[in-house]
């Protein structure tokens, strides 16, 4: 080959590992954005685990001892970024708010295989009422009807 040939080669594999370095640190800063509302919003998402204190309805991301740290009633919600449902419900929870003394925990879906596991979801749109152990009391799919008003007549 010729050096003008693999002069272009090397700026099109320049190019493109640029981009997609890029995209990946795009996509983590979009995860870590989080709204932080009034403690009087019922419908906050704020990665900060509510204190034992607190006795209002709380929507928080997921993170190592949220549960444990977390009172009253807790709901894991297995949330998916790109799925229709799982935004409709998010949508639905943050418009209506959480029920006073109900923490739902939002789990993102792709990055936390093992809670999955755990917890036997197939599906995003998932729903799991947990005690303060984490143990697994009650399991709602709200794929179809990804509305809180569901969640409460099969969760709560």
């Amino acid at each position: 080959m010729n050096k003008k040939v693999l002069a272009i080669i090397a700026l099109i594999v320049i190019a493109g590992g640029g981009a997609i370095l890029y995209s990946g640190l795009n996509k983590g800063e979009m995860a870590q954005e989080t709204t932080k509302t009034s403690a009087t919003d019922l419908s906050t998402t704020d990665t900060t685990p509510p204190s034992p204190a607190v006795s209002a309805g709380a929507y928080v991301d997921y993170s190592d001892g949220v549960i444990a740290n977390t009172a009253g009633t807790k709901i894991l919600f297995f949330h998916a970024p790109w799925c229709p449902q799982c935004r409709a419900l998010e949508k639905s929870i943050k418009s209506e708010g959480v029920p006073s003394g109900v923490t739902i925990i939002k789990v993102d879906y792709d990055t936390n295989q093992k809670l999955r596991q755990k917890y036997d979801v197939a599906i995003q749109t998932t729903l799991v009422k947990i005690d303060d152990n984490g143990e697994s009391i009650k399991s709602y799919v709200a794929y179809d009807q990804p509305n809180i008003e569901s969640v409460k007549a099969n969760l709560l």
